[in-house]
């Protein structure tokens, strides 16, 4: 646990920068040093001199730390290099490579579609199903009588039968409870019936 490796510290806290980050880390949970220290399986003046930046943790307490704290792969491999290690033989710089290496196979295409929420009237809906679930498209008729598709919702099965009872739910309520006051203190001229 005593190995030393100068990070601008000083000759007293060679490991200045890597204490205060796992220190930060420690009180942003806040936990006491007691906790981290139970947590890690060491003696909690090690921790102290580790956050003082005095010692640099061993590799294997370093990997509990990381753990303990829950850091993201690339969180760790930072700290890692800040520990004085290679970054190159950090167990988390493998998974991160392998990660990457593995979207760039899948070729992934994502694609950001700006959300519309504004209400769309139908008069009319088309219910296609095929073996991954529901499609809804909703249309509307137009002049000369043609139906334009105004909107296209896709579901599983459970999520159409859970759509289908709360549709149920809602036009028995609005059939039978006209003029009841509603318990939810919204307006009765709001359109959502709960």
């Amino acid at each position: 646990m005593n190995e030393q490796k100068s990070q601008g510290g000083g000759p007293s806290a060679p490991f200045k920068m890597l204490g205060n980050h796992l220190k930060y880390l420690r009180e942003q949970l806040k936990e006491s040093v007691m906790e981290v220290s139970g947590a890690v399986e060491i003696e909690t003046l090690d921790l102290e001199r580790i956050e003082q930046g005095k010692e640099r943790p061993s590799e294997d307490i370093l990997l509990l730390l990381i753990q303990h704290y829950n850091m993201s792969d690339q969180e760790a491999v930072q700290l890692w290099e800040l520990a004085g290690y290679d970054g190159e033989n950090s167990p988390h710089k493998s998974k991160i490579e392998s990660n990457a290496t593995a979207m760039l196979q899948t070729k992934q295409t994502v694609m950001l579609l700006a959300m519309d929420v504004r209400t769309m009237y139908s008069d009319g809906v088309d219910v296609n199903i095929n073996q991954a679930g529901v499609t809804l498209n909703f249309t509307q008729t137009t002049g000369d009588g043609q139906r334009l598709p105004v909107g296209r919702m896709g579901m599983s099965y459970e999520q159409a039968a859970d759509v289908l009872k709360t549709l149920e739910q809602a036009l028995l309520r609005a059939k039978y409870l006209k003029h009841q006051p509603r318990l939810s203190g919204t307006s009765p001229d709001d359109n959502n019936i709960a």
